[in-house]
């Protein structure tokens, strides 16, 4: 088995199996901090010396969260809330939630009241107007709360020091997973299903861990002949994770070349390096970010960066993935439709949810999307 298939299937087994990645950091004896989408400050919890770990839901059938949540809010909420009832998440000594969609605003609330392991329920207040004194001030008070609760309730020791050194990683892992999107354009052989479990499994991995294998796993696409055969699409929304629809790109000799994908490359666009201090470069960063539903944005750039990939990396076309009931996603997509239009770029929705098993519609729309794009 060649190095490359052989890191193929660690990525594999990570994405597939958090549970299992989860008992192995707990028997290491280290402690682990759930981190709920979109942006927890994941260094900050890793310079304390805890273990930053993906709480992105699953595709499972929701019941018991129900008590909780109407049927019409985000699936990946109700299945984070769900798995927790379940003891999904036994283990980890606490979960940061932020609160950046109205949906998110409730779930800690929520988990306080469902889930009976003793799982310590931190939020993380973001403001929307992130840019100016003001919002950097609060954004700077909102990571001093989470790092003052973690201190009293879980023994962390922040140090700022040690806080640059995890920005530091955090860093080379953006870089490395910018560049890991640009080299797959090139690589059609990487399937759809495969490129995902590159990505998922950062969630549930130390970051150092996951810089190794993926600096390792590019080198040995190096070796690889390129190939650009297949039909070239960007992807974006806020989850693109279902095998069954990832399925569907591979069977009709889909490549994803570019993602605006929440789960996957808007963590990876901003990094941390302008500050007097490792925190106000943190700060720095949630001031900077960007081109993302979940944060306010009067000029909707999202639009154009989607446009602008699909450009650069050469895409025959644009497939939205919408979440089902995700209202910021919806809000934006009017604007990435007309600007894709404008620009002649071909493009299509397709609404998604956690719950689904049967993916047919799906398939019909891209089967749809393929033809006309021949």
């Amino acid at each position: 088995m060649s190095r490359l298939r052989e890191l193929l299937n660690q990525f594999e087994e990570v994405a597939n199996s958090p549970r299992k990645q989860l008992d192995k950091y707990l028997a290491e004896g280290k402690k682990v901090v759930g981190t709920v989408p979109v942006y927890t400050p994941e260094e900050l919890i890793h310079s304390m010396g805890f273990v930053p770990f993906g709480v992105w839901g699953a595709d499972v059938e929701i019941k018991d969260a129900k008590a909780y949540y109407p049927s019409f809010i985000c699936s990946i909420l109700q299945s984070i809330l769900e798995l927790g009832i379940h003891g999904a998440y036994r283990g980890l000594q606490a979960i940061v939630i932020p609160s950046l969609c109205d949906s998110l605003k409730s779930l800690g609330q929520n988990w306080k009241y469902a889930v009976k392991d003793d799982i310590l329920f931190i939020p993380m207040t973001y403001p929307q107007n992130r840019e100016n004194e003001v919002g950097r001030a609060f954004t700077k008070a909102s990571y001093e709360r989470v790092k003052a609760d973690l201190e009293n309730h879980l023994q962390g020791h922040f140090c700022d020091q040690q806080l640059q050194k995890s920005l530091d990683i955090y860093n080379e892992h953006n870089r490395l997973m910018r560049q890991l999107s640009l080299k797959l354009s090139e690589h059609d052989q990487i399937t759809a299903y495969e490129r995902r479990n590159i990505f998922k499994s950062a969630h549930f991995m130390l970051k150092e861990e996951h810089n190794e294998l993926v600096a390792e796993f590019l080198k040995e696409l190096d070796n690889l002949e390129k190939s650009t055969k297949k039909t070239r699409v960007i992807t974006t929304g806020i989850l693109a994770d279902s095998p069954n629809l990832l399925a569907i790109f591979d069977d009709n000799n889909m490549t994803i070349v570019g993602d605006d994908i929440a789960h996957e490359s808007r963590q990876y666009r901003t990094d941390a390096v302008n500050g007097e201090t490792a925190l106000d470069k943190l700060v720095d960063k949630f001031a900077n970010m960007g081109c993302c539903s979940v944060l306010f944005d009067k000029d909707r750039k999202r639009a154009d960066l989607i446009r602008d990939m699909a450009k650069e990396r050469k895409a025959d076309g644009v497939v939205v993935l919408m979440t089902k009931f995700c209202d910021p996603e919806e809000f934006d997509y009017v604007c990435i439709k007309n600007t894709l239009d404008e620009a002649g770029i071909a493009n299509v929705i397709t609404e998604i949810d956690r719950q689904m098993v049967n993916y047919e519609q799906t398939k019909t729309t891209l089967e749809t999307f393929k033809e006309m794009l021949r």
